[in-house]
């Protein structure tokens, strides 16, 4: 990814009901990389007492999709469930497999840009790391005194290094 692209985010959600009890999120665009980060599944506060079951089925309905149960909510006892961490990539299917709901999930939606050529891309990628390396600091570091009663303190530098400072 070049320094002046970024990439493209935007909200993505959807309500899993009697009447709706599936919702997919597919897209047909090529030019960019998809991925669907999941955040939070919660009830509706017109949910009856009992208890509603999502699961998720990837793939794009041939046998080899797969269907996961991903969370089971239930009015009184846990109405909401926060799925940060989970990222999907198209095309996925939100399925109420037990209850009336409602359900709502919300997610963000990030598109980014492909590369077709991939020397452009190690060029990238290079050019990233001398940047870094140029901003690397180089301080030196003390020696523990005899008695190993000596203090340590990390210092992040650039966006890995880590100095270690015994004093």
């Amino acid at each position: 990814m070049s320094k002046t692209e970024k990439p493209l985010s935007t909200l993505w959600g959807c309500e899993l009901n009697e009447s709706n009890k599936e919702e997919s999120f597919k897209t047909d665009d090529t030019n960019h990389q998809h991925q669907l980060a999941l955040r939070t599944m919660c009830l509706g506060h017109t949910a009856k007492d009992e208890f509603n079951i999502v699961e998720l089925v990837t793939g794009e309905g041939n046998s080899s999709a797969k269907a996961v149960p991903i969370a089971t909510l239930h009015a009184k006892s846990m109405p909401t469930v926060n799925l940060s961490g989970l990222d999907l990539h198209p095309p996925v299917t939100f399925r109420l497999k037990h209850g009336s709901g409602p359900v709502y999930v919300g997610a963000e939606h990030v598109a980014l840009e492909e590369y077709s050529d991939d020397e452009e891309l190690d060029e990238e990628m290079d050019e990233e790391v001398e940047e870094e390396e140029e901003d690397i600091e180089v301080s030196p570091v003390k020696k523990v005194t005899k008695n190993g009663a000596g203090k340590v303190r990390l210092r992040l530098i650039g966006h890995k290094l880590f100095q270690l400072n015994l004093f």
